[in-house]
């Protein structure tokens, strides 16, 4: 569908309107140094216009893209400059020259536990100019000349941005290790969002790898059933600081036939994974509003005139690992198909705050670098005879941008649909979409290692024959070259699955997706067919999955739905276990000899008045819900010390997925422990047993108290949040992770869509803005913001402020 031309002549027309009130930063020239500037001769001359409405969103015009991404990473620096800088340190691999080796990274863009091996990594992608390739390779398989454009300019931006201001967040005020950057740098903070699934989570295990020697001691490896178990911990969303819930409605389940999307992102609350919320157009050309990952110069997750689109977290193993055979003379050299290949060595050298610069040396393969760990939980030891290279397709693909900006523009879902077929840019999520047409859309469309099911049969080495059908981590032999992964004639990349390979749902009454495979996206309508890589089939669902299928499905039933009745949903806060468990839990607690119970130390515990606590709990996470925080800590305690085969007495039917497992088997001696030490540990901190949630799981922010609603993955609340334990602080006094950037978007008939949004953590992580805690405390009061997406909303904004920047 065409964009209509009236109402772009009316964006054009409401900027010009406006010029008496705009504030004109003259800005010095945005290249950041002397090596980029041959391919940037155009950088100083980079404006655009900024229109900020309620709580700091940015409505940002420019006439092009290169323009555009210049107002982003102006903006984008205004709102969130220290957090960028020590990203872009990252991706320099200059963490240690500033804040030491043996510190740790916050983690948004590595899996590196210190700083050194983040170094180490980093400054081998830039050694062997990685990104730089990839920025040369030609679209499709790269990234098109008009991401390339908006990323030029967005270094432009924040560099005209430093120059300009002072910086006045305490996290990095004064700090030396705030300086420009490049296109380069910008592209770099991409390529580590799209390994964080792949390279990324090996980097200790890649840095650390280094051969056998005679004087090595041989540690006693893990049975293949542990490494079975680890892998498939470490690639769970149980534990993840990322995950996500999103539905979209079909015109069949609505008020007006039209479609409706609700998007709920669980993400950091800290660091460089926050999103940040702003609208970016280009007249004629562009017209999207949404969250954007920071240092990004496109809209993750947003919603144009047309089309509305989310993201959840995938079940797909985005690495596989090939296990080498090694030449028993080198064990640097390894054998493919009786031929001896050496291992090519990649020396780094890291500056060092206080000491001498470190040098180490990588090894990589023709299947990717030797790793010796995948987490601390899954070793893969480097022996005489053995070694292990992780491949990862995401190391090759800068196109996540191009999958964006082509949502950006999507007038419908096959639009989108067709986008991802024509860039496969997304590394590790899955796309939830609907339109105003009434059409739907799942599909899991990642760029995954072209591992079938087949190969991993004829392939797979002991060690993947228990790994692949317990995590979807496939162990191929490395030395039959008749295991590489091939090409589909489809992909945009060898090694990769192709487009039709991908599950899809298309049209149905809801698709949902809460983190768990594509199988039960519709409940009535599942998807089956896809290889393990991609997820299971026929397995047993979280229960965030679960209620959450519940609650859509009862949606979708209903019918008539309309865009207040998404909100509602993302904040009803009830508690799937709860639902399930408290009744019974409160049952047997009553039951109790003399109201005791004894807690893991042996020391007996009267736990009488929790059971009347437990029943009259109303099995939600409000604020004022009495109850919460007692089930909370007994349902963690619980589910931490109770294997999930040994909770419930009905056991999981693959004929029954959501109401199945069910009943509590509150006669396990688990059950009386753990209700014992959660009692014991709220009379400890102080805490009424009966106290509402709002008053011990909170936020502080400039000194106030903020309440939480919301609670944690196990307890299968939709409206998830991760708050951090301190009881000697009064409760939960942070969140660590969860909801994030949501938002709940349908159509009117209007040109204009209906749209509420909210940003759990705020547009600023700066103490000193405005916008550092205002939607904070919306969220608190279960409050959203009304969007400004069209050109007569965003001039009513009685908090209208217009800015123009330049280069």
């Amino acid at each position: 569908m065409r964009i209509r031309p009236r109402p772009r002549r009316r964006t054009v027309a409401g900027i010009a309107l406006l010029t008496a009130f705009v504030t004109t930063a003259a800005l010095p020239s945005a290249a950041a140094d002397r090596h980029e500037r041959p391919h940037s001769p155009h950088d100083g001359g980079l404006s655009a216009t900024i229109r900020y409405t309620e709580y700091g969103i940015p409505h940002i015009v420019a006439k092009d893209y290169a323009n555009l991404g210049f107002g982003t990473g102006w903006a984008q620096a205004a709102d969130q400059v220290c957090t960028l800088a020590d990203g872009f340190l990252t991706v320099r691999g200059e963490r240690s020259r500033w804040f030491g080796p043996d510190a740790a990274p916050d983690g948004s863009l590595s899996s590196a536990t210190e700083n050194l091996a983040s170094d180490l990594y980093f400054r081998g992608v830039r050694d062997t100019h990685t990104v730089e390739k990839l920025l040369a390779t030609p679209a499709p398989a790269g990234p098109g000349k008009d991401v390339k454009n908006a990323m030029r300019g967005w270094a432009a931006g924040y560099n005209a941005w430093l120059k300009q201001n002072r910086i006045t967040d305490p996290a990095c005020k004064g700090a030396e290790w705030v300086k420009p950057v490049t296109t380069l740098d910008v592209a770099a903070r991409g390529f580590a969002i799209s390994v964080l699934g792949g390279q990324g989570l090996g980097i200790d295990g890649i840095t650390a790898a280094q051969p056998p020697t005679a004087g090595t001691q041989r540690r006693t490896a893990p049975s293949k059933e542990q490494l079975a178990d680890a892998a498939r911990d470490l690639f769970s969303q149980d534990g993840s600081d990322m995950g996500s819930n999103a539905v979209a409605f079909s015109g069949a389940t609505t008020a007006n036939g039209r479609g409706l999307l609700l998007g709920n992102p669980h993400y950091p609350w800290q660091g460089g994974r926050r999103f940040w919320q702003s609208q970016q157009t280009i007249p004629g050309e562009l017209d999207v509003m949404g969250g954007s990952l920071l240092g990004t110069t496109t809209v993750s997750i947003g919603h144009n005139s047309r089309v509305a689109w989310s993201h959840t977290v995938a079940t797909g193993v985005t690495l596989n690992l090939h296990q080498l055979t090694l030449d028993p003379s080198d064990p640097t050299a390894y054998v493919v198909d009786g031929e001896r290949e050496k291992m090519v060595q990649r020396r780094v050298t890291v500056p060092v705050r206080g000491g001498a610069d470190v040098t180490r040396t990588q090894w990589w393969t023709r299947y990717g670098p030797v790793v010796t760990s995948l987490g601390a939980q899954l070793p893969l030891p480097w022996t005489a005879t053995t070694a292990y290279a992780l491949n990862d397709p995401n190391a090759v693909n800068m196109r996540a941008s191009d999958t964006a900006l082509g949502f950006s523009k999507a007038r419908s879902t096959d639009d989108v649909l067709r986008a991802l077929r024509r860039t496969q840019g997304l590394p590790w999520v899955n796309t939830i979409a609907a339109d105003s047409q009434g059409h739907s859309l799942f599909t899991q469309s990642q760029v995954l290692p072209r591992v079938t099911d087949d190969l991993a049969a004829s392939c797979s080495t002991p060690l993947g024959k228990a790994t692949y059908p317990a995590s979807g981590v496939a162990v191929l032999d490395g030395s039959r070259g008749d295991c590489a992964l091939g090409r589909d004639g489809d992909a945009v990349q060898p090694g990769i699955f192709g487009p039709s390979r991908m599950p899809v749902l298309k049209d149905a009454p809801y698709a949902e997706n809460s983190n768990d495979s594509a199988w039960l996206a519709n409940a009535d309508r599942p998807l089956t067919g896809y290889e393990r890589i991609f997820g299971t089939v026929g397995t047993q669902r979280t229960l965030r999955t679960r209620g959450a299928v519940e609650d859509v499905a009862a949606m979708a039933d209903k019918g008539g739905l309309r865009v207040a009745d998404l909100q509602k949903q993302q904040f009803a806060d009830r508690v799937p276990a709860g639902d399930l468990a408290a009744a019974d839990a409160a049952k047997a607690c009553a039951a109790l000899p003399g109201g005791s119970a004894t807690g893991s130390d042996g020391t007996a515990v009267d736990v009488s008045r929790a059971c009347g606590v437990l029943a009259r709990w109303d099995r939600t996470m409000d604020t004022g819900s009495r109850g919460a925080l007692l089930f909370d800590r007994f349902w963690r305690k619980l589910t931490a010390a109770v294997p999930a085969d040994e909770l419930w007495k009905v056991p999981f039917s693959a004929a029954d997925p959501v109401r199945t497992p069910n009943t509590l088997d509150t006669a396990h001696p688990g059950f009386t422990t753990a209700l014992a030490d959660a009692v014991a540990e709220l009379r400890g901190a102080g805490i009424a047993l009966d106290a509402k949630l709002g008053a011990h799981q909170f936020v502080v922010r400039g000194g106030e108290r903020i309440p939480v609603h919301g609670s944690t993955e196990s307890l299968g609340v939709w409206n998830k949040v991760e708050p951090v334990w301190d009881p000697a602080g009064g409760g939960y006094t942070e969140v660590a992770h969860g909801s994030s950037y949501i938002q709940a978007v349908g159509w009117d008939g209007g040109r204009c869509p209906v749209a509420r949004t909210l940003l759990t953590y705020s547009q600023s992580s700066n103490p000193d803005s405005a916008h550092y805690a205002d939607q904070t405390h919306l969220y608190a009061r279960k409050g959203w913001v009304t969007e400004r997406f069209c050109e007569k909303d965003i001039l009513r904004s009685p908090a209208l402020k217009v800015v123009r920047v330049r280069g």
